[in-house]
């Protein structure tokens, strides 16, 4: 099955080459099946090069870091990197580092907002709340341009919330459209679910745990997938093209194919294949 892929926004892509390695720098992870060794927040990557690149970056599944494949910054690297602290690295100023990398996480976020608000205005039944999707995408995006002292005074569990609550009513007004009565498996716990050939169109899957769930063929047409765990789920000729918030780090962590439909917004994963 074929499509065409449409880029993102591309302030909302991750663009390595302007970002001073903030997510190899910044985030802490464990030794786990993700990540083949300990790493401490602010403590650079033992991968990271003095150029900023990734020393293994074509083997990193190979070498034990597929957590790494699977991250995504919504573009929020390059903004702390370029905009906020001006393209004053951390290796060349020092004092920085510490502010630098509590402001990333928070620019995440608010990335990731902006994603998914730009992909609400998109949508043709979200036309009633344009206005207040506008405004809170304008909003978001100010916030971004912030100095970092604010950035690291921001609420953003507050403004996340406040977010949150016209996302919700994207999803309402657009699972709408689907007939009959849809599944609500909200925050549900479907780890290793038996879900081949299931009927999801509509269903509200917000924060459901989907890890290894068996969606072989399922059809997932408009169904809200904001902040679902899709590690592992298995999504061979499953269809998502239509699907609502569904992000690429979501998708990365799962394992799909060829016969996989996918919306046009997002990429298939270089190991799908």
């Amino acid at each position: 099955m074929t499509q065409q892929h449409v880029a993102r926004p591309t302030d909302l892509q991750a663009d390595c080459a302007n970002c001073f390695a903030l997510c190899c720098v910044a985030l802490p992870f464990a030794r786990s099946a993700d990540f083949a060794v300990d790493k401490d927040a602010g403590q650079p990557c033992t991968n990271l090069q003095a150029d900023f690149r990734c020393g293994i970056h074509t083997r990193l599944r190979d070498k034990g870091f597929s957590g790494c494949t699977v991250f995504d910054c919504f573009g929020a690297g390059q903004k702390v990197s370029r905009v906020t602290f001006g393209g004053q690295d951390w290796r060349q100023a020092p004092h920085t580092a510490r502010q630098m990398f509590d402001v990333f996480p928070v620019m995440r976020q608010l990335h990731e907002l902006l994603w998914y608000l730009t992909e609400a205005l998109t949508l043709p039944q979200t036309r009633p709340i344009h206005a207040d999707l506008r405004r809170a995408l304008d909003n978001t995006d100010r916030l971004t341009r912030n100095s970092a002292e604010q950035l690291a005074d921001l609420d953003i569990a507050a403004h996340r919330a406040d977010i949150n609550a016209l996302l919700l009513r994207t999803s309402e007004l657009v699972r709408a459209d689907v007939p009959g009565r849809k599944r609500n498996h909200r925050g549900a716990d479907l780890i290793g679910a038996q879900l081949k050939g299931a009927d999801l169109r509509g269903a509200n899957l917000r924060g459901a745990y989907l890890i290894a769930a068996d969606l072989t063929g399922a059809d997932l047409r408009t169904a809200d997938l904001i902040g679902a765990d899709l590690r592992d789920a298995n999504l061979h000729g499953a269809d998502l093209n239509g699907v609502i918030f569904l992000t690429q780090p979501q998708l990365n962590a799962a394992r799909g194919d060829a016969t996989t439909n996918l919306p046009p917004t997002l990429a298939r994963p270089a190991h799908w294949r």
